[in-house]
């Protein structure tokens, strides 16, 4: 079973209700098997726009992503925020398929046109 992840790139515009938000928000993670892989950290945005803060959470499964987002436990905490972020949220399944493997280097481009 592939994993599930919570992707969300936020700009908090009240931060006494992120706060309120923050303190509510980890029952419904624990409930769900939700873990931290980043939670803000420095970051350089190398395309697009840049948000203030970034969070990729993990669940066990994309069903228990979904299901902590749709949670009453959840959607009490998200209630907090009161309007005070502006954020783009994705809940997605992961991947468990085959990865990229080193290969022989590409032909210089010289040698390609001799």
């Amino acid at each position: 079973m592939t994993k599930g992840y919570w992707i969300a790139r936020v700009d908090v515009r009240d931060a006494e209700a992120y706060k309120d938000y923050v303190a509510a928000n980890g029952a419904a993670f624990a409930k769900f098997g939700g873990r931290f892989l980043v939670r803000g950290g420095a970051h350089e945005a190398v395309m697009g726009p840049a948000r203030s803060r970034n969070v990729v959470i993990e669940f066990p499964s994309y069903a228990d992503a979904l299901a902590c987002w749709n949670s009453d436990l959840y959607q009490a905490a998200k209630a907090k925020q009161r309007g005070g972020v502006e954020a783009e949220i994705l809940v997605i399944e992961g991947y468990d398929g085959p990865q990229p493997s080193v290969s022989e280097p590409a032909p210089e481009a010289a040698a390609a046109s001799e």
